[in-house]
């Protein structure tokens, strides 16, 4: 997400850092180029207007034009200008009611909004440690009920049944009063889309609100509709006086015009973003570090919270009880660290996090990719046990076995080893540093990710 912005907003940036000094006819020219980079990424005229006028005023104050490194004092201007006009801290769901607490979610049709409800169960259920139940209120959709049911069953969350022949309003009801004999923390009502906004749709999500009395009510849109998902915000607020906006397949949208706009526009805090298809890929909105990435500056505190929520523990100790024996890290480890990136949403996922990535070329990206993770799990797979603990035994034929049973080239399998000796590398400097929260804590300093290319 992002990608077209950061790459204009970077290059801008870079122009201003080479300058010595700055004037007004620098600061006019480069505020041309963020006002362009904006509209390219569908943020809204008005929003636009707004932010730039801000971000002009700031930087044309003492404290960017006297300051010995000026180019950096601006894109902190912009850094903080971002942080507001996304909403300056991260809106939690408010879950302190007396339970169960209800959540209703609303949205157009083809948001992913039934998909969205089993990803917020489970993300209650696994990181705020809440029983959930789920219930689906759309009686027209065909199938909707059961996607609904299914969903619920592969997160681990209560599901109360509904059928077309039921009204809505009785649906939600009977949820909620089941939620409350169950003793259920939440309770999320899950209601029926459409392909536009119309009078009936807003009617009747009205009345479920009405009946439930919801303490979140929460709208979900498709983030790469852009403007379109900010009027339709807007029209929903006005009917429903939502909470809050989940934005979806945001993995998809490279503009991210929308997440820059609802706040302004709308006045609710975007929540969560969808960031991918599994049920685990919905993650809380942190504007401090939304700006940051798309400012090039990364999100390691997102990473490191992700790592510690996702590493499997056992494995972690297993493999540090294995270096307090002084024993080396070797391939079938390589291999296991490549299956738990896999498990954050792949190195593409967490490059995006990393301070510098996008100061890599291209080619080195590539090299990096999830389609090379692949590839080095194929290879690995094709080593015998032996050779995976000691690897320095493979020579000319080992290499070309491999290469054949991993259905690549010897090159490949030569540069897996490469790759393996830095990465043994980086981990002997882990152990040194502390483990992963060490390294973590070591790339902050530095900037980036010890030991990639530059």
């Amino acid at each position: 997400m992002f990608e077209q912005l950061s790459d204009k907003l970077r290059d801008t940036f870079k122009t201003l850092s080479g300058k010595g000094r700055l004037t007004e006819e620098n600061i006019a020219d480069a505020m041309r180029e963020v006002r362009i980079a904006l509209l390219e990424a569908d943020v809204s005229l008005e929003v636009t207007r707004d932010f730039v006028a801000k971000v002009r005023e700031r930087a044309l104050g003492q404290e960017v034009l006297g300051s010995l490194s000026p180019g950096q004092a601006v894109i902190k201007v912009v850094q903080d200008a971002l942080v507001e006009l996304m909403g300056k801290a991260n809106d939690g769901l408010d879950l302190s009611a007396r339970p169960p607490a209800v959540i209703l979610v609303a949205g157009l049709q083809g948001a992913g909004k039934t998909t969205t409800v089993g990803k917020l169960a489970q993300l209650l259920k696994t990181r705020e440690k809440k029983s959930v139940l789920v219930t689906s209120a759309d009686i027209y959709r065909p199938a909707a009920i059961k996607q609904l049911e299914t969903v619920a069953a592969s997160v681990g969350a209560e599901f109360f049944p509904s059928n077309a022949d039921q009204s809505p309003v009785a649906i939600a009801q009977g949820a909620v009063e089941q939620g409350r004999k169950s003793s259920c923390d939440v309770v999320i009502v899950d209601t029926a889309g459409r392909l536009h906004v119309d009078g009936e749709l807003m009617r009747e999500v009205q009345q479920i609100h009405g009946a439930i009395n919801p303490v979140e009510t929460l709208f979900v849109v498709d983030s790469m509709t852009g403007q379109d998902a900010v009027n339709s915000a807007r029209a929903f607020d006005e009917a429903l006086s939502l909470t809050g906006v989940i934005l979806t397949k945001t993995d998809g949208d490279a503009r991210g015009g929308a997440a820059l706009s609802i706040r302004q526009v709308t006045g609710k805090p975007i929540k969560f973003l969808g960031t991918g298809e599994a049920m685990d890929a919905l993650e809380p909105f942190h504007p401090d570090r939304v700006a940051s990435r798309i400012l090039g500056m990364g999100d390691v505190l997102s990473l490191v919270e992700e790592v510690e929520r996702k590493v499997d523990k056992q494995k972690a100790e297993k493999l540090a009880k294995k270096f307090a024996k002084g024993k080396e890290f070797d391939l079938e480890d390589f291999k296991d660290q490549m299956l738990q990136m896999q498990n954050m949403g792949g190195i593409a996922s967490m490059m995006d996090k990393l301070p510098g990535m996008d100061k890599l070329p291209q080619n080195a990206m590539d090299k990096l990719g999830d389609k090379q993770t692949n590839q080095t799990i194929a290879i690995i797979n094709s080593m015998t046990p032996h050779e995976r603990r000691y690897p320095a035994v493979m020579r000319g034929a080992r290499k070309k076995r491999i290469a054949a049973g991993s259905g690549t080239q010897v090159q490949d399998v030569n540069r897996l080893l490469k790759q393996f000796m830095q990465m043994q590398k980086m981990m002997k400097r882990m152990k040194k540093k502390g483990g992963m929260r060490g390294l973590m804590q070591q790339m902050k300093g530095q900037g980036g990710m010890p030991g990639m290319p530059s």
